[in-house]
């Protein structure tokens, strides 16, 4: 599968102004970045090097040059639009987007694949399952579906389409750590996201943790948390 970018723009949000980057596979399926601060990361890069080609050899090495924030979020309709409860995605995006504008510099990859890939229909089927008192794990299952049918084939495309070979991941999931890192990202840092906990997905991310190998503290609680 191939990946097109197709056009940019600015988006200005509650968060802060992003550049809007749309991406096309050869299915027509379309996928969004979002971007802030990136050029500034490769103009410090430049600039340090300039700086360390015109000090003597017994100086310190130039500092590193900022790692870009980069978020990789599936769409969640009921999370993302409706502010659903069931799960944390919406605090997770919106966290993330918060942060990666107070960090400068990174980006959002923000893909078309609804209900860890099940698509919305599927998706409202299991809900109905788990309000039977089946885990999300199961439901999926139980449809004959995945336990989770997403990809990340587009996110190298996307990463490389702004000059990005280096990240420093907001994720729980270590699978995402180990396909970037499979396919040529650095991953320099993974950074923990614990947001939007409530009565009513406790249980919902207690299985992520238990059955899906999430990196989640075993007392989750209310409180955000997140490591810049």
């Amino acid at each position: 599968m191939s990946y097109q970018f197709i056009t940019s723009a600015k988006l200005p949000t509650r968060h802060g102004e992003f550049d809007i980057h749309v991406f096309e596979n050869d299915d027509g399926q379309e996928h969004v970045m979002l971007t802030v601060g990136l050029a500034a990361c490769e103009q410090v890069a430049a600039d340090e090097t300039a700086d360390s080609t015109r000090v003597p050899s017994t100086a310190h090495a130039a500092s590193e040059p900022p790692v870009p924030l980069v978020r990789i979020h599936s769409e969640c309709l009921t999370g993302d639009a409706f502010s659903s409860l069931k799960c944390d995605c919406g605090p997770q995006l919106n966290t993330a987007m918060q942060a990666i504008q107070e960090a400068g510099c990174g980006a959002i990859l923000y893909l078309r694949q609804e209900g860890r890939g099940i698509g919305l229909t599927n998706k409202i089927r299991a809900y109905a399952l788990q309000d039977q008192g089946h885990d999300t794990l199961d439901a999926n299952l139980m449809l004959g579906l995945p336990a989770d049918a997403r990809i990340y084939d587009m996110c190298g495309p996307m990463l490389a389409h702004v000059g990005v070979d280096a990240v420093r991941l907001i994720t729980n999931n270590p699978d995402k750590v180990a396909y970037l890192t499979e396919h040529g990202v650095n991953v320099v840092e993974r950074v923990p996201l614990l947001v939007g906990v409530n009565d009513m997905n406790a249980d919902y991310l207690a299985t992520k943790r238990d059955r899906m190998g999430h990196l989640l503290d075993k007392d989750f609680n209310t409180a955000i948390h997140l490591n810049k």
